[in-house]
């Protein structure tokens, strides 16, 4: 079987786990049909997500031989992990929509997300305890620092002068340390602690990328679950708008006083959005983010060159590809 039709085979698999185990999260027929795991059902089932990290998961796991029905578990405790940092985000953003649907903030309420949230966060870290305790130390791990990157970037809202080592450190602890707990937990599974840190590393670099790659997506409206120019919108200091800014002051002038309203229309948010692309400040973000992607391979080292590592550089030069072609398409 090639690693194609096994990797579909085993995102079925995590597919399968994510409906069952947001069923009742393992807790018993007492609390079936409640609230908090309906909510969960809806943004976590049938909306499209990537399911980037359980790929990851799968991939990382193969260079090392883990063992695949741990792998599920855990493909299936980064996908929840980074399910509950959806939810409470989108009460910290006030977000209406996510994946083309409705927010469960929106539909049931803040108190409800991050109960929810909560929720899934404690049934992903007790299967994991049940797995091996070592991952959900790791996990734990993670966990807080995605909670500092995400009020960092709460704090960096308006801020056009936020240095972009600081935009970088938020990425990687947003998305980055998730991505590369993806390849350090099955390396540590089967005891290969070098392989933990290089796909630790590896997966950081990536995420950075990844994040990198949502800004820009931003910008030319190719991300199809959400309006172009949300981050002008909603005061976000993408790189993007920071590169842009510091090539063109009157812009930088012109963002800056449009952020000082409490609301901006939405010929506004064009306008400003408009100027950003014509900077060129696309062509810069875009060269950082292969800058991250080369760092990322460099880390994979020797392990790119098994049948899975070579999946994994695959998938990080076609994130770069189609970065690339979307931003031609609007230039």
């Amino acid at each position: 079987m090639d690693i194609a039709r096994e990797l579909t085979d085993f995102l079925g698999s995590v597919e399968q786990r994510l409906g069952t185990v947001l069923v009742d999260g393992d807790a018993g027929p007492q609390v079936r049909g409640d609230t908090l795991m309906e909510a969960a059902r809806h943004l976590c089932i049938g909306t499209g997500g990537k399911r980037a990290r359980p790929m990851l998961a799968r991939l990382f796991g193969a260079v090392v031989d883990a063992p695949a029905p741990q792998l599920v578990d855990i493909a299936l405790g980064a996908e929840l992990i980074h399910s509950a940092s959806l939810l409470h985000d989108d009460v910290v953003d006030a977000g209406m929509f996510r994946r083309g649907r409705p927010t469960v903030n929106a539909r049931w309420g803040n108190i409800v997300a991050v109960m929810s949230g909560d929720l899934i966060l404690s049934v992903a870290l007790r299967r994991l305890a049940a797995l091996d305790g070592r991952l959900t130390q790791s996990a734990l791990a993670v966990i807080e620092e995605m909670t500092r990157g995400a009020i960092a970037e709460v704090e960096a809202r308006g801020d056009l002068d936020l240095p972009l080592e600081r935009l970088r450190y938020i990425a990687e602890a947003k998305t980055g340390c998730l991505f590369g707990w993806c390849g350090h937990a099955p390396a540590t599974l089967v005891d290969r602690h070098d392989a933990a840190q290089a796909f630790d590393k590896f997966g950081r670099h990536l995420g950075v990328a990844f994040q990198i790659a949502d800004d820009i997506r931003d910008i030319t409206g190719t991300d199809a679950g959400k309006p172009q120019y949300a981050d002008v919108q909603s005061r976000t200091p993408s790189l993007p708008i920071l590169l842009a800014v510091a090539k063109d002051d009157t812009l930088r002038r012109k963002i800056k006083d449009a952020w000082a309203f409490s609301a901006m229309t939405a010929e506004r948010t064009r306008e400003i959005g408009s100027a950003v692309l014509a900077t060129g400040a696309l062509d810069t973000a875009m060269a950082m983010m292969n800058r991250e992607i080369e760092a990322a391979l460099d880390a994979l080292g020797p392990y790119a060159n098994e049948p899975a590592g070579a999946e994994l550089v695959s998938w990080a030069h076609k994130l770069s590809a189609g970065i690339a072609e979307q931003a031609r398409s609007v230039a």
